[in-house]
């Protein structure tokens, strides 16, 4: 044979990968057959290499949003100079050129708490009465008082807040989450959306709120649902039997796999995958959805009696999920937007969702769960120290300049409250916290500088946080 320049290179390229890599190999060989999950936990599963970037305090993310915005007002932000000038009018030092939502060119007068709040648990939280089974946690959440985000009206705030822009079309939370550390389940996908409603005004949520923007499509959620089949399509056709599925799914993966030969396009691996999980999510989805295997104690907790559609069984499906390797679990209630009939609809919203969301975060720390979950809970924004409407049907306004939320587990420190708002809880005044700032810390927890996690897009290193300014790790609410 005759040497080249380049068979010689190829001949030093094959003794160098020999030689360095035999140990490594070997190496991984003996560690797989210690540990069969280890590879599976990163790139087989859809990780990105190097992920997570150190050592993480969660595995996973419950994330329980109250859609439409709750009153940080009613429930964890005490303000009694608001108190003292209600029905008053609003000093204008407040609102001169401030962004309203429905109260533009209307006179605005001050609207108090219309709940009492007492302190809770050892480290004195400060909670509404209003949230009996919340503030039976209060050592064990963190509340962020000083939130604030970008915009005021629902659609475009939810977008901030799942995806940390306005921008329509960018990949959410749950999907940069799967992307960089991929699934822990062979059998249900890493990113599940559940929906609820019950209050004023459910507010319709858009599917793009899970999409995978410029990810690969497999990272997008997918949303289960409560009546019928709970994901679509997943049960075979009629005359179908199991076998016959599973020579499609062989066949058309032959056909995807010739294709993908032909012109490389990362979507037809993507394909793939998802025909293959379908496979296996007609077995694992009915298994997860049945609570009969759950003892009766634990559904009288959670006040459920089967999959109804609730945000109570919609939590311990979470818990289910999570248990079963679900990576994100996204859980929405609409019917927090209370312009109107403010008592009357805090009350239903609190009554529905304030003992499941209390329950989940105490079910998972008697699993030995709470310390690798880390549950967020909270809306897009909060309401307005102003009223609207009239007399005890009185409500309160989109409000993005200052809002609340609380985490637990997955390395947060219980019992501690972070920032605080102006005397009448308009603006975040300590510690302002960006909806970004709660990516960051997220992410962070999880193992992931957000800084150093990217995917390039129209010639742009995008990043869940952003790319205008640096995001910051809430680092006073770490354990």
């Amino acid at each position: 044979m005759s040497l080249t320049p380049q068979s010689i290179l190829n001949q030093i390229n094959r003794r160098s990968f020999l030689s360095r890599t035999s140990l490594g190999l070997g190496a991984t060989a003996l560690a797989s057959l210690a540990k069969p999950d280890w590879l599976s936990a990163g790139q087989a599963k859809g990780g990105l290499p190097g992920f997570p970037h150190f050592a993480p305090k969660a595995k996973r993310v419950i994330f329980l949003c109250m859609a439409g915005g709750p009153s940080h007002l009613e429930t964890f932000d005490y303000k009694p100079r608001l108190a003292k000038l209600d029905g008053q009018s609003m000093p204008e030092s407040f609102t001169k050129g401030q962004p309203i939502a429905q109260l533009q060119n209307q006179q605005l007068k001050c609207l108090g708490p219309i709940f009492k709040f007492r302190k809770h648990g050892q480290s004195g939280q400060e909670i509404s009465d209003i949230l009996p089974g919340i503030a039976g946690i209060a050592d064990d959440i963190a509340i962020v008082r000083s939130m604030h985000t970008d915009q005021i009206n629902h659609d475009p705030a939810h977008t901030v807040m799942n995806t940390g822009t306005s921008i329509s079309g960018r990949p959410s939370m749950g999907s940069w989450v799967t992307y960089g550390l991929g699934s822990m389940s062979d059998d249900l996908p890493g990113f599940v959306v559940l929906t609820s409603e019950g209050g004023r005004n459910p507010q319709p949520i858009s599917s793009r709120q899970w999409g995978a923007g410029f990810l690969p499509s497999k990272f997008q959620g997918v949303q289960f649902y409560s009546n019928g089949d709970p994901v679509h399509y997943v049960r075979s056709a009629p005359g179908i039997n199991r076998d016959q599925q599973r020579n499609f799914i062989d066949t058309v993966g032959k056909l995807n796999r010739l294709r993908d030969q032909q012109v490389a396009n990362p979507e037809i691996e993507s394909r793939i995958a998802q025909y293959e999980l379908a496979f296996r999510m007609q077995t694992s989805v009915p298994e997860l959805m049945n609570f009969d295997d759950e003892p009766q104690h634990v559904l009288d907790r959670y006040g459920v009696k089967g999959m109804d559609g609730s945000f109570a069984a919609n939590c311990l499906l979470a818990r289910r999920l999570a248990e079963r390797g679900t990576r994100f679990i996204h859980l929405y209630h609409r019917g927090w937007d209370h312009h109107g009939d403010l008592d009357r609809y805090m009350k239903i919203c609190c009554g529905l969702c304030d003992h499941p969301s209390a329950t989940l975060v105490k079910d998972l720390k008697e699993r030995g769960m709470l310390d690798d979950t880390l549950v967020i809970w909270g809306g897009e924004f909060g309401r307005t120290p102003m009223f609207q409407g009239k007399g005890a049907t009185a409500g309160r306004d989109h409000h993005m300049r200052a809002f609340s939320m609380w985490m637990a587990g997955g390395g947060i420190k219980g019992g501690v409250t972070h920032g605080e708002t102006d005397e009448l809880g308009y603006h975040a005044a300590v510690n302002r916290t960006h909806v970004r700032d709660l990516h960051a810390t997220m992410l962070h927890l999880l193992g992931i500088d957000s800084q150093s996690f990217t995917h390039r897009f129209q010639g742009l290193d995008a990043r869940l946080t952003g790319v205008e300014e640096e995001a910051q790790v809430i680092k006073p609410l770490l354990a």
